[in-house]
Parts: C-alpha cells; sequence; structure tokens
C-alpha cells in the first residue's frame, strides 16, 4: 500500500508540477492567501480546464488555503456557503421540466441540478496530492468555526456527505498495532490516545507489546500513515470492573491461549474532520472476528468503557429542588464528592457505592435527552451497535480525570454475536436500553414512575 501511493503521489506532483508551469504564465495573481483570490481561483477549477491545469489549480488553492490566517478562513467558508451552492439558473429549469414531463431524464437532471456546486469543487481539490488529508484538516477548521457560525452548516453537510463515501467501510484496511509497527505511527497512538493517557513509550509498549494485549487501527490508502481510529484490548479471565489493574505495568502476564474474555478498554478516534463517519462499529465486530481467530479460547467480548457525562448530570441532580434519581439522604451522602481526597478513603467509597449504582442505573435506564436518546453518549454508540449494558462499576476509574467526569463510574458493554442484530433493532427501532438482569436490579423500585428527565 506504501509503495502505490508513494507511486501515485509523485505521479501527480509531476502532473502539477507541469500543469502549474502552465497557470504560472496565464495566471498571475497578488495577494496569496486572500478569500476572493481563493474563490476565483475555485471558479477556474469549476470551469474544467485539461487535467495537467486542473491538478495544478487544486495544488495552489489548498496551498494558499494552508497559508491562510483564521479570519481568512472563515471569509472562504462564508464564500463556500454563499456562492458555491446549487447552480439556482440551473436548478429552476430541471423543477420546471420535472413538472411538465416527470421522466425519468428530468428526474436525473433535477438530482444533478441540486447538488451544491461545492461538492463538485471538493471532489476536484481532491485530485492533488495529499488533498483527501488537507481536506479533513479543512473541516476541522471549519467545526471550529461553526462554535460561533452555525449558518455555515451546509458546507458543513457536503464535507459530511462526501466523506461519508470516500471513507466507506469497503475503503478501509485493519492493521494490528505492535512494536514492530513504524514509529511514526506509534507516535500518532501516543498522541490520539484519547480515553487514557499514553504517559511514555515505555507504556505504549505495555499496550501493544505485551502477550495478553492487542492494538487494531483501521488506516484509509489515501492517509496511509494516519490511523482514523484505533482499539486497545486487554485479554483477561474475567470481566474487569477497574481500569487501574487492566493499565498497571506489573501485572502478571497472561498467556493468550488462557484468555477468555477480550476487554475493548480504550477507543480513539484520530481524525476530527471525520466527525459523523462511523467507524467504530465496524472496528469492534471486525476485531471480534480477528482475534477470535487468533485466540479460539475467547468467548465474552465486552468493554470497560468511560461515563464521560455522568458526573454533569449527577451534579444537576443535586442541585435540582426536586430530583427525579435522588432522595434528600443520597443528596446528603453525595456531599462526600466535593472532598478532594474522597477517594482515597475506604469508608467514604463504601458509602458512595449503593448511591452511585443507584443513580446510574437511573441514568442509563430512564434518563432521555430533548430527543428521547440515552443521555451518555458512549451508551448511544454501543447500545447502537447492539451491545448490552452488562455491570456498571462505581469506582472504575479513581483517576483524576475519570473522578472529574465521572465521579469515578466505569460500566462493562457486553457484545454478545448472536443478539447484535436484535439489540440494535430495539435500540434504533424502540429505544430500548438493552440491559443486564444485574443492571435492572439497580433501579429503584419507584424509578420507573418517574418522569423522563430531559437533557441537552
Amino acid at each position: 500500500m506504501n509503495s502505490n501511493a508513494s507511486f501515485f503521489g509523485d505521479l501527480l506532483t509531476t502532473i502539477a508540477d507541469r500543469g502549474r508551469a502552465l497557470l504560472d504564465r496565464n495566471t498571475r495573481t497578488s495577494g496569496a492567501t486572500k478569500a476572493a483570490t481563493l474563490v476565483e481561483r475555485c471558479e477556474q477549477l469549476l470551469s474544467g480546464r485539461g487535467e495537467a491545469s486542473g491538478v495544478a489549480l487544486a495544488t495552489d488553492i489548498l496551498d494558499r488555503y494552508a497559508r491562510m490566517k483564521t479570519g481568512e478562513r472563515i471569509a472562504f467558508f462564508e464564500a463556500l456557503a454563499e456562492t458555491f451552492g446549487p447552480d439556482r439558473a440551473r436548478l429552476d429549469a430541471a423543477i420546471a421540466s420535472y413538472g411538465r414531463t416527470g421522466s425519468d431524464a428530468a428526474t436525473a437532471e433535477l438530482h444533478l441540478a441540486s447538488e451544491p456546486r461545492r461538492q463538485e469543487l471538493f471532489r476536484r481539490f481532491n485530485m492533488a496530492a495529499g488533498a483527501t488529508l488537507s481536506l479533513v484538516r479543512m473541516r476541522e477548521h471549519l467545526m471550529d468555526a461553526m462554535v460561533h457560525r452555525r449558518d455555515l452548516a451546509a458546507v458543513d453537510r457536503d464535507f459530511g456527505h462526501l466523506f461519508s463515501s470516500w471513507f466507506n467501510r469497503g475503503f478501509l484496511v485493519l492493521r494490528r498495532i505492535d512494536w514492530s509497527t513504524p514509529a511514526n505511527v506509534l507516535e500518532k497512538i501516543i498522541r490520539y490516545e484519547a480515553v487514557h493517557a499514553i504517559r511514555d513509550w515505555n507504556d505504549l509498549r505495555a499496550r501493544v507489546d505485551s502477550p495478553d494485549r492487542r492494538c487494531y487501527a483501521f488506516f484509509h490508502p489515501a492517509l496511509v500513515d494516519e490511523p482514523l481510529i484505533f482499539v486497545e484490548v486487554a485479554l483477561t479471565k474475567d470481566i474487569p470492573g477497574a481500569i487501574a489493574p487492566v493499565l498497571d505495568q506489573s501485572r502478571e502476564l497472561l498467556e493468550p491461549e488462557k484468555a477468555t474474555t477480550a476487554v475493548f478498554y480504550s477507543i480513539s478516534n484520530c481524525q476530527r474532520g471525520l466527525g459523523g463517519v462511523s467507524f467504530g462499529n465496524f472496528l469492534i465486530k471486525q476485531v471480534v472476528e480477528e482475534i477470535s481467530r487468533e485466540i479460539p479460547s475467547l468467548t465474552t467480548f465486552v468493554t470497560l468503557s468511560p461515563v464521560p457525562g455522568f458526573r454533569a448530570w449527577l451534579d444537576g441532580e443535586r442541585k435540582a429542588e426536586t430530583p427525579a434519581a435522588l432522595t434528600a439522604a443520597d443528596k446528603e451522602t453525595l456531599k462526600a464528592l466535593d472532598t478532594p481526597d474522597w477517594a482515597e478513603k475506604a469508608e467514604v467509597r463504601e458509602a458512595l457505592t449503593p448511591v452511585l449504582n443507584a443513580a446510574a442505573a437511573y441514568y442509563f435506564l430512564v434518563a432521555r435527552t430533548s430527543k428521547g436518546k440515552p443521555v451518555d453518549p458512549v451508551a448511544r454508540f454501543h447500545l447502537g451497535n447492539g451491545a448490552r449494558l452488562e455491570k456498571i462499576n462505581p469506582m472504575g476509574d479513581l483517576s483524576p480525570k475519570g473522578i472529574a467526569q465521572a465521579a469515578g463510574l466505569m460500566v462493562n458493554y457486553r457484545y454478545v454475536l448472536n443478539d447484535i442484530e436484535k439489540n440494535h433493532e430495539a435500540f434504533a427501532g424502540k429505544g430500548e436500553v438493552v440491559a443486564s438482569a444485574a443492571v435492572k436490579k439497580l433501579l429503584r423500585a419507584d424509578a420507573g414512575a418517574r418522569a423522563l428527565v430531559p437533557a441537552s
């Protein structure tokens, strides 16, 4: 894959260099990083020049964009939104033709005419060498701008539409990450780890090179050494309830053939610009297939997952005059969470455990967003993939991050291959949170009679 990518990259560079020579003779402009100049070049690119000049134009546009400052980028995004939408004249004519005839030809023309011109523009940008990664980075800049500029959402939708096709599962390549993986990729694994930070190279080696650990990542041919998403796996004999023993480098190593459980303890998306493109569900299912072939003794597949929104939700319940999930006694007990060193005191942990269990059961099984979905984003991901909420672990992550995000809470989601489709349908079709009997028992008897708790 690397040699082919290098060959085509060199070929595109040669074409671009020849085209640039033609371009430079005919279109010399000043103000290299100004949005107006970039818009002019984009119109030229869409006008349909030859292959060499097209590659050169795309390369030139992306080079100019890379030198832009934040304000200039936003001006360019504004132009993409306002100037490069559908061709209105063509669309009006297509609508009129369809209204008159309703023919297949008119339907096809209406479909083509309704496509924003910027989608074709992005496709032509992608002629340049290395353009796919440049476009992913461009969308990251757009997402930053959209924090205050929701009027740019149409441009973002077009990026998402194209990326869903360009990063289709059929193009993705699963690769195992181990100590023989090139150093530049290993460095990115350290940088992109988003759940449990990798402290140093020794920590990384313990995660990817120990006999009872595995790491797998999805790659795309256009982003040769850029992982899209990766998962870290622990091979164990039991379902773990806490992350510290999993990450402990001094633990007793387990021979892979003696393992019965594969634990997905960290899943990290690496490319923010590909937000909304689903990789995780494919990754988990393919890793299950891959690791099952390698280690036939594995019978249980679970996660050890963070609960990033639990602490904020719990604090909201504590502040409410009439909380849905907490009693007055619960609120009194939970005051211990305001003490900086509470996690170090066994008696405090013991007192908090039943209260956190009950609150977490309500959080997962009853509480909903304003759109009727489970409050927790990680829960939405795994339940949507067909997993079952297996176990709640109140003291699962007592690191500063785990305490700040989830009051120490972690959960296990279980993937039972024969039940995945059924569970997915129950969640997607009915909004049902499929949970084990053990989790359901934690829900207090009167919880079901309470109103659902909306959250933004």
